[in-house]
């Protein structure tokens, strides 16, 4: 999520988890849609909903439009490119548009790029489409498409979670945040990342992991002992402050909690991490300094970890243009912050905010220790003193990401429920409303010790589905006896395993058109989302560029 990172990280005034409700300043602003959310979602719905004449408001958390698209990720996790149409194409080749503008390669040249994307290139110049992008870049892309469709943004407007949401025989009737804002509409989408409007409004969702038992599944719940990525211990490394001496207590960031029966459900979530944008180029480089509260004791298992000579040590600089860098986790100790945001979907704002406070300076950290610490090896430290922030990205909140990586959090338990047996091909999906491709990939979930008395991660889960497979409209829907007029684009209905795979940032975009789509015709027809008929939701979606089938 987003919140308060402008707040406390470039020292505004603002902090809006404690915003006063003011009746001096409660105003109403009615749309036939409302949507609640900031992400790139939240976008591609609005343009939806503009596109087929019906008037729309984003009311978003977010100074910054975009979500994650905009804030780092931008090394885009694709999966097959052939699935991905409608408005979620149309992003990426406003993408491909900027950079065949020679003015855009401002620190390095276009021909040394290179064409490295996602598991196959960066560019398709058949379809006009570049994958692999700058943040600031993305975020104009997204600008782009609110000003030229005309759509109306409320931002840095924060749902009041606890009273804010009003219905009447099952409709939402108006949302209200924390500010003293109302906005009245006819149908509502939630499109945030963590699902505070539908929770809000008394939809069913769970959080964490189902046990495989429930959806007869096989890659959920507990994972002890399955290692699908480099994400883990492959040496006997001791967990003691002590070695050898269970009584001096573990080292930092490693749980005394024992995981369950492989298998079996918790209420665990994967990790978080920010995506940091890095770069070499000296002209264009902020320095990697001491954070405040910098704690070098937080990061001795990685000194552990290095005299095993794993020499890995972020070597995952995925390259985007301008010489730059997406910095994702890379290996068993790296920039997710593994079993601290356990308790972050169900969080107070002011919760939420000391979580991603914890994760910056823990990632802040361990960029200045890698790059100071005498005990790393100092290839270890050379190499990380070349890098250092890029001075153009994030201006205005102290040069990193606007978003923490909510990779997972609240889910729907909505009227069409996909499971990694939808995800793998094993059942039909009834009613598409888009289609993914990409790994069922769930980041480690705890750092634990092991019966054996080791370190080790759980939960890194890596499965990849033999082709791309359909996405059910019920999957946005919540029961209608619930919610009939809700739509939900990203904390969409699924086990957590499948959203592993569906929770990749095109397949967002994918989702809100849809939602979009069913929101517009429902008011067309007079009728409920729930009320409509397939065949004509199938018709609009495909004559609008959605990909349905493969």
């Amino acid at each position: 999520m987003r919140i308060f990172l402008t707040c406390f990280i470039t020292g505004f005034t603002i902090i809006v988890g404690s915003q006063c409700k003011n009746s001096n300043s409660d105003q109403l602003f009615k749309a036939d849609v409302i949507i609640y959310g900031g992400t790139s979602s939240a976008v591609a719905t609005a343009v939806q909903v503009k596109r087929m004449g019906r008037s729309v408001i984003i009311v978003s958390p977010d100074k910054h439009p975009g979500g994650l698209s905009s804030s780092g990720l931008g090394f885009t996790d694709t999966g097959n490119k052939e699935v991905i149409g409608g408005i979620a194409r149309e992003f990426y080749q406003l993408i491909y548009q900027h950079y065949q503008k020679p003015g855009s390669w401002k620190w390095q040249k276009q021909s040394e790029y290179g064409n490295k994307g996602q598991g196959s290139s960066a560019i398709d110049g058949e379809k006009r489409t570049l994958w692999i992008f700058e943040p600031h870049v993305a975020e104009e892309a997204f600008e782009k498409m609110i000003s030229e469709n005309k759509i109306r943004v409320f931002r840095d407007e924060w749902l009041d979670r606890e009273t804010g949401v009003l219905k009447k025989d099952g409709k939402i009737i108006t949302i209200r945040t924390l500010s003293g804002k109302t906005f009245k509409g006819r149908i509502f989408v939630d499109a945030t990342y963590e699902g505070d409007l539908m929770a809000s409004a008394g939809v069913s969702y769970t959080v964490g992991r189902e046990s495989n038992s429930i959806y007869k599944e096989t890659w959920n719940g507990v994972q002890k002992g399955i290692f699908h990525h480099g994400h883990y211990f492959k040496d006997k490394i001791d967990p003691y402050k002590i070695p050898g001496d269970p009584s001096s207590g573990l080292l930092p960031r490693i749980s005394s909690i024992v995981p369950g029966e492989n298998g079996s459900g918790d209420n665990k979530i994967q990790a978080y991490c920010f995506r940091l944008c890095l770069t070499q180029n000296t002209e264009n480089s902020l320095p990697i300094e001491k954070p405040d509260g910098y704690d070098s004791t937080q990061y001795e298992l990685l000194v552990r970890l290095s005299e095993t000579r794993w020499d890995e040590f972020f070597g995952k600089y995925d390259p985007i243009p301008n010489a730059k860098t997406d910095v994702n986790n890379h290996g068993p100790f790296s920039y997710d912050n593994i079993g601290m945001n356990w308790d972050y979907p169900e969080a107070s704002y002011e919760r939420r905010k000391e979580i991603i406070n914890e994760h910056i300076l823990y990632q802040k950290g361990l960029l200045y220790f890698m790059a100071t610490d005498l005990r790393l090896p100092a290839s270890v430290r050379e190499t990380m003193n070349k890098w250092g922030f890029a001075k153009d990205e994030f201006t205005d909140n102290g040069n990193w990401p606007y978003n923490i990586y909510v990779r997972e959090a609240r889910r729907m338990t909505g009227e069409y429920i996909m499971t990694e047996n939808d995800v793998l091909g094993k059942r039909t999906v009834p009613r598409p409303a888009g289609m993914g491709s990409y790994t069922m990939d769930s980041h480690n979930v705890q750092r634990y010790v092991t019966p054996e008395g080791f370190v080790q991660n759980e939960g890194d889960i890596g499965v990849k589905p033999e082709r791309p497979y359909q996405i059910d409209l019920g999957s946005i829907m919540p029961k209608e006896k619930e919610c009939s007029n809700l739509l939900v684009t990203v904390c969409v209905s699924c086990s957590h395993i499948a959203f592993g795979s569906i929770r990749m940032e095109p397949v967002f975009m994918i989702l809100g058109q849809s939602a979009g789509t069913v929101a517009a015709m429902a008011l067309e027809k007079h009728k409920s989302i729930h009320g409509l008929k397939y065949e004509e939701i199938k018709s609009k979606l495909e004559s609008d560029g959605q990909i349905l089938e493969f």
